[in-house]
């Protein structure tokens, strides 16, 4: 596509906002913000999102966009499969539309330079709960579809609940922290990530000791599980050992988390991983230095952009966020592009 439509399909949606819809909330630091949309999203801003890119679908750009994508490498960013049958329906989408490529494509393409087919499309899972077993696994094995799933290791072969659902159970059941007394409870999550390391895991600490009930169980992957996972396709990378926002930790704890992880999932897996899913979403320079270290060749953020079909820093590969009940409509939008520009454009004009 020559660069000016390129540049006009761009200025185009800028110029272009929905009236009537109002501004998706920013995306803060921590990539754990969108654990809240993907899992917990309220069914009003659920339909909200998805109206919006019912619109965005007939908008005049979205063929622009659509053919500037073509040239673009999509990755996108799953946490987990909720709605079993649309996200059937986005596979069979990426069939007809896209070109499913695999984490070693990816890898091939950095290593030798040479671009991905067009339409390209990657896709991942953080978190990797059991539901990338028994939902995404089966249906992306039906259409032959390769993924890559981040885990966080200090939950695997246990019952834990993930921590931000264990803190707003916690909460929701008399749990207090000194640091947590502000506020309305729907902020408790965006105030654990503001913290320090340590005071979130203070705070966690208190809430835990302060609950009248303690959270229900989570049966989490086993090491088995993994294995299966990459015998079906579905290639394993490190999501560090208990997901902490980086940014909010000490050098020594970035690297233990990074470390520890690395070695456990190698122990597991009989060979080491070669992908990493930064948890809080953003680039770490400190995170890249031992991702360097320890050999890994890929690194992924979540900062729901396209990114170009020769990755240029490959330690720093965009994604896109998506959820797996997110109608097909919307999909489209984000898969072209237009939803992540139609979003920045809304941050910058309300900024």
């Amino acid at each position: 596509m020559p660069q000016s439509q390129s540049t006009t399909s761009i200025s185009m949606a800028r110029a272009r906002p929905v009236p009537g819809v109002r501004a998706l909330p920013p995306p803060t630091g921590c990539a754990a913000d969108h654990h809240g949309v993907d899992r917990r999203r309220p069914p009003l801003e659920a339909e909200q999102q998805d109206a919006r890119g019912e619109w965005l679908r007939f908008a005049p750009v979205q063929p622009l966009f659509r053919a500037r994508a073509a040239q673009r490498l999509a990755v996108l960013a799953y946490h987990g499969v909720t709605d079993h049958r649309s996200f059937g329906a986005q596979l069979d989408r990426l069939r007809r539309l896209a070109t499913p490529v695999s984490l070693e494509a990816v890898l091939q393409a950095v290593t030798e330079r040479r671009p991905l087919p067009p339409r390209s499309v990657l896709v991942t899972f953080d978190d990797a709960d059991r539901s990338v077993l028994t939902h995404a696994l089966p249906a992306l094995d039906a259409r032959g579809i390769p993924a890559t799933a981040f885990v966080i290791s200090e939950l695997i072969g246990t019952e834990r609940p993930f921590w931000w659902h264990e803190a707003d159970f916690l909460a929701r059941h008399g749990g207090r922290a000194r640091s947590l007394d502000c506020g309305h409870p729907s902020q408790l999550l965006r105030r654990l990530k503001a913290m320090p390391d340590p005071d979130r895991r203070r705070s966690l600490h208190e809430l835990r000791v302060s609950a009248d009930r303690r959270p229900p169980s989570q049966e989490q992957l086993t090491p088995a599980d993994l294995l299966a996972l990459r015998d079906g396709g579905v290639a394993i990378g490190n999501h560090t050992q208990g997901h902490p926002c980086l940014g909010r930790c000490d050098d020594a704890t970035v690297r233990a988390e990074i470390t520890g992880a690395h070695e456990a999932l190698t122990r597991w897996l009989g060979e080491p991983p070669i992908a990493f899913a930064y948890p809080d979403g953003g680039h770490d320079p400190r995170a890249e230095t031992v991702l360097q270290e320890l050999g890994y060749r890929l690194g992924f953020l979540s900062d729901h952009r396209l990114g170009p079909r020769i990755p240029t820093h490959p330690l720093q590969i965009s994604r896109l966020q998506v959820d797996s009940s997110t109608s097909t409509r919307r999909f489209d939008t984000i898969l072209s592009g237009l939803e992540p520009a139609y979003r920045r454009w809304r941050r910058q004009a309300v900024a």
